[in-house]
């Protein structure tokens, strides 16, 4: 007697998903396998959005589902079309219900296996078959995505251009055409002001005020107009694009011998720097990261990279403020400690060090190695050693969306030769793998994790740090959802102990990023359940909250292109007194760099139409109702973090909302 069962086949709802390719099943049970089915309803199967249903018949009774094929063949005279499908589930004669997530491009005339959803850790799987294809599916994954090794660097994957990667790592129609556009009509507006084509030096502020200076939104315009101030410039490393540079200074550096007499006119007759120093009221800004480093040369012309220090002052009024500035490492009388007491275009010149190296650690370091570099890492780890059943990589896998590809594009578009960065930054493609190793060299496992890096730094206490603020309630409401999901599958610490798989991938990843240091503080292995949920909040926070932040904070704090120059074309003064607005604006980039690097920014930091926020998971890998219960309750606390940072935000002058949820991308996209 023949045994019915209802499948019903999901295609995806976005332009070119369907397909005309025929497609069949093949039913895997407990007891035995189906015929081969096709499946062919009268009209138009698998077209975009649509879901159909069909019945297979099997001779005898399978038991439980454990695998689906889906065989994707010729049709007719027609090409070969490639095929979105979301799910097939498969309801029993018993009314069983199997859940068989796939979200993924299916290309070429293949035969492709789906495991039913629920998650399994590997010791928990007590049938061979299952086991066997998570084992195939991890050797198919090792094939296709192979490392490049980059002595002293982070691993990359092994691919050249964005031709070489396969659909599902690829960037929909969408936001490709949204980024496309975005690109073309800012270079259009630059072009019609005959701007991208004039290779000289602004002629004054003015100048660069009345073709930037015109802004459309709120911070944008704050920062053309106030930038030149002390609180502000102070500011800015709280709540800037590189939000963590700033930590508490307890002792001057012999290297930077700052005196009473010197900081005087901005601490005043009632304190000294040493009371202020005991108070906990001294910070400090230490790029001595880039002292020494290589600078590019552009249109043969010599560029400078400085490595400056900057003592800050906590206000009684609790704004953070620049008391002196040495533009290099080395004191000497060729470099001398700047002051606010100093004439405004020496204070001004040696300002512009700061930020300009400030936004070079921001880009390479913060920004690229410190999100991008890191995902892509994480990324071709879980593809390796963890197969699409296990629980931590239905948790992880959605918060890499389009990694590679957005990778890519900063790769061969902007940081290799020809670039935007190469030809306009102060840090070439050919010195920018040496630079990457020196931020690989300082970035450790406290750094990554936010409650660790806020105290190490002696921050945790700082008033008006709004990105501290709100990464800690970001890092709290993650941590307590990874928590309960992974209360879900791991009974006790025993169980993570036992998880080879798990194991494996964490070992790769202290292998292929922090490249086997222990310094780096960097597990290889875990062996609790609170190491756990830490390591995993750690990297959603990272690829999300803070990705967030470092990326969509850059057009509003550096289109201003004084607050953040790409490169600077003269050397740092070696004298006091010697500053002229003509060689302070001969010193900075010309015309036609300020212009690119402008649509640089607006191009990697504009929203685009598919944007997937933080919570929302519109692939549901995870099948059972436990799970779907904690990501309900992580959306739930974070619809609170939004209101309450909305409420805050009502009461500020300037509105800090990068980590506000609804503005969180759930990946590294761009």
């Amino acid at each position: 007697m023949m045994v019915q069962y209802k499948v019903t086949v999901a295609t995806g709802s976005f332009f070119l998903s369907g397909t005309n390719d025929s497609i069949s099943i093949t039913l895997v049970g407990e007891r035995g396998q189906s015929p081969k089915k096709l499946l062919d309803n009268y009209g138009d199967d698998f077209a975009m959005s649509s879901v159909g249903e069909y019945h297979v018949e099997a001779e005898q009774d399978l038991g439980r589902i454990l695998l689906v094929r889906l065989h994707k063949e010729p049709f007719s005279v027609f090409p070969e079309d490639s095929w979105y499908c979301n799910e097939v589930t498969v309801e029993t004669p018993s009314g069983e219900f199997f859940r068989f997530p796939c979200y993924r491009w299916i290309e070429g005339y293949i035969t492709v296996e789906l495991r039913e959803g629920k998650a399994k850790l590997i010791f928990e799987d007590d049938q061979p078959l299952l086991l066997k294809h998570r084992e195939a599916e991890l050797k198919r994954n090792q094939a296709s995505f192979r490392w490049k090794a980059y002595p002293g660097a982070p691993w990359k994957l092994d691919v050249n251009t964005l031709d070489d990667l396969d659909s599902d790592n690829k960037f929909s129609l969408v936001k490709i055409t949204a980024l496309g556009l975005t690109r073309e009509a800012s270079t259009l507006e630059l072009q019609l002001k005959g701007l991208l084509n004039l290779k000289e030096s602004w002629k004054s502020f003015e100048e660069i005020e009345r073709v930037f200076g015109k802004k459309k939104t709120e911070i944008p315009d704050y920062v053309v107009h106030h930038w030149k101030e002390d609180t502000f410039f102070g500011y800015e490393f709280l709540n800037g694009p590189n939000p963590m540079q700033i930590h508490k200074c307890t002792d001057i550096p012999p290297n930077f011998p700052v005196t009473d007499e010197m900081v005087k006119y901005s601490l005043g007759n009632h304190t000294s720097l040493h009371d202020e120093l005991q108070k906990g009221n001294i910070f400090i800004a230490d790029y001595e990261v880039l002292e020494g480093f290589p600078a590019n040369v552009i249109r043969g012309q010599q560029q400078y990279i400085a490595g400056p220090m900057c003592l800050l002052y906590k206000t009684p009024a609790d704004d953070i403020i620049p008391i002196a500035i040495q533009i290099g490492q080395t004191p000497g009388p060729e470099n001398p400690i700047f002051l606010p007491s100093d004439s405004e275009l020496d204070w001004t010149l040696a300002k512009l060090w700061v930020r300009n190296t400030d936004f070079l650690v921001q880009q390479a370091h913060v920004h690229y190695l410190g999100t991008h570099l890191f995902a892509e890492v994480i990324l071709v780890s879980i593809l390796h050693q963890l197969p699409s059943c296990h629980p931590v990589y239905k948790l992880l896998f959605p918060h890499f969306h389009t990694t590679f590809y957005s990778n890519m594009i900063a790769e061969t578009k902007l940081v290799l030769r020809g670039g935007t960065f190469d030809e306009c930054a102060a840090i070439g493609s050919d010195r920018f793998c040496e630079c990457i190793k020196r931020g690989l060299q300082r970035l450790t496992y406290t750094v990554l994790c936010a409650p660790d890096n806020f105290a190490s730094r002696g921050v945790d206490k700082l008033p008006k740090y709004y990105f501290r603020d709100d990464s800690l309630k970001m890092w709290s409401a993650i941590e307590s959802f990874v928590s309960s999901i992974i209360d879900c599958y791991y009974q006790d610490d025993s169980s993570v102990q036992r998880d080879s798989e798990l194991q494996a991938w964490v070992d790769e990843i202290f292998t292929r990023f922090f490249l086997s240091s222990e310094s780096s503080g960097a597990p290889s292995a875990l062996k609790t359940l609170a190491e756990l949920v830490k390591y995993l909040t750690m990297i959603i926070y990272t690829c999300t909250a803070k990705h967030a932040t470092v990326n969509n904070s850059q057009f509003d704090f550096f289109s201003w292109m004084p607050n953040g120059p790409a490169t600077m074309k003269h050397p740092p003064p070696k004298a006091k007194g010697t500053a002229t607005m003509e060689n302070i604006l001969k010193t900075l980039p010309e015309v036609d760099l300020t212009c690119r690097i402008v649509v640089l920014l607006w191009m990697q930091t504009r929203t685009v139409p598919d944007k997937i926020p933080l919570g929302h998971y519109p692939n549901q890998l995870f099948t059972e109702e436990k799970a779907e219960q904690c990501i309900k309750a992580f959306q739930e606390r974070l619809s609170k973090i939004s209101a309450e940072i909305q409420k805050r935000n009502q009461d500020l002058p300037l509105k800090y909302y990068y980590q506000d949820p609804p503005l969180v991308e759930n990946s590294v996209a761009m």
